[in-house]
Formats: structure tokens, C-alpha cells, sequence
């Protein structure tokens, strides 16, 4: 059975037309909330829909490139692309992105078919075990088209490799019978553009990462990005917000659109539980607080792990398993989802012996970092605790 596309050219008769083009989105997937990305599924909603359902997480994501903020060296990259392409009537050429979660790669992936006005199909690597199951996307690929495979790291070896002369030559060689019967069935493709997104993108093979002709990198959002990310989603969200309050809550979203959105959310909830749905500066540092949500973005599961390398093992070097079991968490849960942030943030450093706090650690946590020394226990205030 064809597979339909997530959204192509045809759907303007049955959905309203996005930015006046006839190219409207199929109803049956929506876009999850977040500048970059929810789940790396979903389809999209025409402009309309926006104003009609403003409330609707689908309203936060953008629609064109032109609307995003942040990134810039990126989105300057992918207009080049996209004008040279249109302009020679060509395809476009695969593009890989690649960044932590939340920083907007399926954004720009479902974006780009909008500024070519092409067919989009979306697929994950993790539900393609065999070359079989990628098969209906790429005969089902119309000129021009883009597939967007998330998760392409976890892509099998064998679907990288029956990849390979589909990204290259457009045509799959599809093997029928076995032994002394076998025969191989050459498929050809039309011309698509292959569209990648992954949080590790060393896992993705060499040769899988050389066929993308663009290879992007998407980094964390500076705070007045942040803050006009806010500013916009609170105006789609119908939500009256000061510009302090908006600066406050980009201060403690970690530099990621996506902790931006979910702390605006729930600022909003706040507000209109106890403050008439007015956000100002005070409501949303009372709101935040509520959350366990600190200055620097911490949350209660952050404070306690600097906590407990501070108070149990004196400030480190402890190892991670350590910690874990004192924490009584998972350690993967840790290297995973709390060290991340708390490296980058330079509250903490993996030393050849474990992981020990830094002086801006020990600092915020309150205790003086001129009279730690660092393996001992001096300096320690248990009052601070």
C-alpha cells in the first residue's frame, strides 16, 4: 500500500493554504511543542491554525526558516542551499544535523520542504531494523522530496549500507531468491533529499556521514535569543508577559529552546492560578522557585548531586558510581542527563580520579572556594545545608 506523505503540495483542498502557497499538512500528525522539536515525529498545520488554536502546543514551532531566531550561521548555510537549488532546478543535497536535544534540528528539517515546496515524509531510525523497512519511503519519494529520518543514529549497519547507492546513484539494488536462483532487482529512485538528525553523531558510520553534502551543528541559544523565543511563544500562547520576566525565564532555560517553552508553560500555569495571568518578573521567580528551578537552570536532582560530591565526599574526586549509589539513581541517569549541563556550566569536572566541583561549584552552593582545599574536608559549613 503507498505510503502518503506526511504533508505535500496537493493538501491546499482539503487544508488551508501555508503562506498562500496551496501547500497545506495533513490533519493526522501535529507538530509537539518546542523551537526545537519535541518528539522528532509529527507532521505540520497550515498558517491558519495558528490562529485558531493559538493555545495549542502544535503553535510554538516555527513554520519558516525566516522565523526562527538563533542559529544564524546555520540558517544563512541552508538559504544558500535552498536558492541555489531552486534556482538551477535541481535537488536539494542531504543534510545531517546534528546538536543536543531541543536546539530546533527537526524545526529546520521540516522547514526546509516549506521553502522548496515539496513532499516531506518522516521516519525514525530507531523502527528501521531492516533494509525492508525504509523500502516504502524511498519508492514512495517523489521528485524532489525530502525523507527525514530522526535518530539516524540508530540506523542498523545493514540499512546504512542499502542506503548508500540511494543517497548516491537514487536506485536500490533489492536482492530476489536465494543461493544459485538469487538475481538482484535494480530499483531506480527520483531524486530526493535525504534530511538526518541525531544527538551523537559519532555513532553514524564514516561513510554514512560523508554522503550528506552538509553537515550542521546546531549549539546552544544565547540569552537574549532565549528571551525573543519567550516574548513570541507568550504572544502565540495569549499569555501578557514583561520583558524581565521573559529575560528571567531564558536565564534558567539552559540555552535550549525546548527548556524555554516547557518553563513558559508552566509559568503560565502559575500566573493564571495566582496572579490573574499576568506574568511579571516576581510571578515568574515565584513560579520557577515553586519548580525547584534555580538561577542557573538547576533543578533539585542537579543541587543535590553537587550536594552530595560536597558534603559526602568533601568536594571530590569521587567516581560517578559513587555518587549514584549514595543518590541511590541510576548511573546513566547521571553521565546522562545531570553531568551534561553541570560540566558545561563549569560547576564541575571529570578529573582522571573522578568528578570534582570547581570553584564556581563550591561557590554556588555557598561555601568559599579560597578556603577549600580541594581532596580535604576544609571549608565544608554544614549550616549551609
Amino acid at each position: 500500500m503507498a505510503r502518503k506523505p506526511i504533508f505535500s503540495a496537493d493538501d491546499g483542498d482539503e487544508n488551508d493554504d501555508f503562506g498562500g502557497s496551496g501547500r497545506g499538512y495533513n490533519d493526522d500528525a501535529g507538530y509537539n511543542a518546542g523551537l526545537g522539536g519535541g518528539s522528532e515525529t509529527g507532521g505540520g498545520y497550515s498558517d491558519a491554525f495558528y490562529g485558531a488554536q493559538a493555545d495549542d502546543d502544535a503553535a510554538l514551532r516555527p513554520t519558516r526558516i525566516d522565523d526562527m531566531v538563533g542559529q544564524r550561521d546555520v540558517y544563512e548555510r541552508l538559504q544558500i542551499a535552498i536558492k541555489a537549488s531552486k534556482k538551477r532546478g535541481e535537488t536539494l543535497g542531504h543534510i545531517l544535523f546534528d546538536g543536543p536535544p531541543g536546539l530546533g534540528k527537526t524545526t529546520f528539517a521540516t522547514c526546509i520542504p516549506r521553502e522548496l515546496g515539496v513532499e516531506m515524509q518522516i521516519a525514525n531510525g530507531a523502527t528501521m531494523r531492516a533494509p525492508k523497512d525504509v523500502i516504502p519511503y524511498l519508492t514512495n519519494a517523489t521528485e524532489g522530496s525530502v525523507l527525514f529520518i530522526d535518530e539516524i543514529h540508530r540506523l542498523q549497519k545493514s540499512v546504512e549500507e542499502f542506503l548508500y547507492p540511494a543517497m548516491e546513484d537514487f536506485r536500490v539494488d533489492v536482492v530476489m531468491g536465494e543461493g544459485v536462483n538469487a538475481r538482484t532487482l535494480n530499483i531506480p529512485l527520483k531524486p530526493f533529499t535525504l534530511i538526518g538528525a541525531t544527538t551523537r553523531s559519532g555513532l553514524i558510520s564514516a561513510p554514512m556521514r560523508d554522503r550528506f553534502q552538509m553537515h550542521e551543528h546546531l549549539d546552544f541559544y544565547a540569552v537574549d535569543e532565549l528571551a525573543e523565543i519567550v516574548r513570541r511563544n507568550a504572544a502565540k500562547l495569549r499569555v501578557k508577559i514583561d520583558d524581565a520576566a521573559a529575560l528571567e525565564i531564558a536565564l534558567r532555560s539552559r540555552g535550549t529552546p525546548r527548556l524555554a517553552n516547557n518553563r513558559l508553560r508552566w509559568v503560565r500555569d502559575f500566573a493564571d492560578a495566582k496572579a490573574d495571568g499576568a506574568v511579571s518578573l516576581a510571578v515568574a521567580q515565584d513560579a520557577l522557585k515553586m519548580q525547584g528551578i534555580d538561577e542557573l537552570g538547576l533543578d533539585s536532582r542537579d543541587r543535590r548531586y553537587l550536594e552530595v560530591v560536597f558534603r559526602v565526599f568533601n568536594g571530590g574526586p569521587v567516581g560517578v558510581e559513587a555518587v549514584a549509589a549514595t543518590m541511590n539513581v541510576a548511573t546513566d541517569s547521571l553521565v546522562d542527563e545531570v553531568e551534561p549541563f553541570l560540566l558545561r556550566s563549569e560547576l564541575l569536572i571529570r578529573t582522571p580520579r573522578g568528578r570534582k566541583l570547581t570553584r564556581k561549584g563550591l561557590a554556588h552552593l555557598g561555601a568559599d572556594p579560597d578556603f577549600f582545599n580541594f581532596g580535604d574536608a576544609g571549608g565544608f559549613d554544614p549550616r549551609i545545608f
